[in-house]
């Protein structure tokens, strides 16, 4: 009789080992690489099964650190950046980088470590409810009571901080569940397809786009994807349609690309906050409604909205959404490109680009002014217009939150999607 062979995704496992073991090699079928934390006497027995694993502990200096590397990570691989902390101060050290990942829709899972469960029903040192402390700021949060239950809990951690829309969710580990010997073994890891958007929808999109006598695009955070960046900019260019971005959605169209605007996010009367003014419709991609209020763009509640994300437009009075495309982002809009190319191939551009000169001209006049100001202080614009001449097209620039949050959004621009991190 032929033997059964051992599945090729999780080599074959002992028949009973240490709970701490089996949540490694758990994070090993995820395809964990790297996580970044602070390590507490709580989290000592999964840092000796870490010893024996190909993951790589990263010691950070603060535990908010970590949460913040964590979700660099996950925006930048698309995988849940994974982040550790002890109980007690290390949770509350570790709550404003998850709520800014959560906020950001960066996957992250977050691993906390807990004292024995025999105490948790009563006050003891450093002793808190870590779970009522993230359950606002994350998708989902849970401590492992039973070792064996670990498979299940770390496979939903991770499908779920990576489901769209992405955000953090947690897991707590006491150090006596930590301790316990089982006998489960690590679930089958598969990637989840996200469904097309509905063809009667696109349809509709497609309708108010050739309707529409002066249309915008505004790109999000949802844009930068690489698929859904190359279908924008197949749609742009096919229809003569100029691009706007959120501070997230730098890169959706490079900054040389004459279809490109730049960056909405100002509250004031910028120069496309003026534009948005004589806009009749905005077709949305990947936008977020926490990336800039609707209020700010559609004062009036009269501008017709496309709204083509993951999932459905969020409530908003001011997010006037008329058609509403749910599903894949770069599926939607290739669907929607192959319906212009089919049906209206022949009205294609349907807008002049170039109406939109002036005001492009006029922002790159404002971006260089103080180009060669050689003031002290030096003007943020003169600093990044140098940073920007200095960093190549792949390189990154990270801001932290400030005042000069305000002059990055506005005065500096990418080339490709994903280089400005915000």
């Amino acid at each position: 009789m032929a033997q059964p062979q051992a599945s090729r995704d999780i080599p074959a496992e002992p028949v009973s080992r240490k709970a701490s073991d089996l949540f490694v090699r758990c994070l090993e079928a995820e395809g964990v690489t790297h996580i970044f934390g602070v390590p507490g006497e709580e989290n000592a027995d999964l840092m000796m099964s870490l010893m024996d694993s190909s993951i790589d502990f990263v010691l950070c200096r603060h535990e908010q650190a970590a949460a913040f590397i964590a979700d660099a990570y996950g925006r930048l691989t698309g995988k849940a950046g994974v982040c550790l902390a002890t109980l007690g101060p290390g949770v509350t050290n570790l709550v404003t980088g998850l709520a800014d990942a959560n906020m950001d829709r960066a996957p992250v899972v977050a691993i906390i470590g807990q004292g024995s469960t025999r105490r948790l029903h009563k006050e003891s040192h450093q002793n808190m409810d870590a779970i009522a402390m993230c359950a606002p700021i994350s998708k989902w949060a849970r401590s492992i009571l039973d070792g064996e239950t670990i498979p299940e809990v770390v496979r939903k951690a991770f499908k779920l901080a990576e489901a769209e829309k992405p955000g953090v969710t947690v897991i707590e580990l006491p150090e006596d569940v930590a301790k316990q010997e089982v006998s489960a073994q690590p679930m089958h890891v598969y990637k989840s397809r996200r469904p097309a958007a509905d063809h009667k929808a696109v349809r509709q999109a497609v309708e108010a786009i050739v309707a529409a006598r002066r249309p915008v695009i505004l790109a999000g955070n949802g844009a930068i994807r690489k698929r859904a960046a190359d279908q924008l900019r197949r749609l742009s260019h096919k229809t003569g349609i100029p691009v706007v971005n959120t501070f997230m959605g730098k890169g959706a169209l490079p900054m040389d690309d004459r279809h490109c605007l730049f960056t909405m996010g100002l509250q004031g009367k910028d120069h496309i906050n003026h534009a948005m003014d004589r806009v009749d419709l905005v077709i949305t991609v990947g936008y977020d409604l926490v990336e800039y209020s609707p209020s700010f763009w559609n004062a009036g509640m009269d501008k017709q909205v496309v709204h083509i994300d993951f999932l459905p437009a969020e409530i908003d009075a001011h997010y006037t959404v008329s058609v509403d495309v749910a599903g894949d982002i770069a599926d939607a809009l290739w669907q929607i490109n192959m319906e212009l190319e089919r049906d209206h191939a022949a009205r294609l551009p349907l807008h002049d680009i170039d109406d939109w000169r002036p005001l492009r001209d006029a922002i790159l006049d404002d971006f260089a002014l103080d180009r060669d100001d050689d003031a002290f202080p030096m003007k943020p614009q003169r600093i990044l217009w140098d940073v920007r001449e200095a960093l190549g097209p792949d390189d990154y620039l990270l801001s932290d939150v400030g005042a000069h949050k305000m002059w990055i959004s506005r005065y500096y621009q990418c080339l490709q999607p994903n280089t400005c991190l915000i």
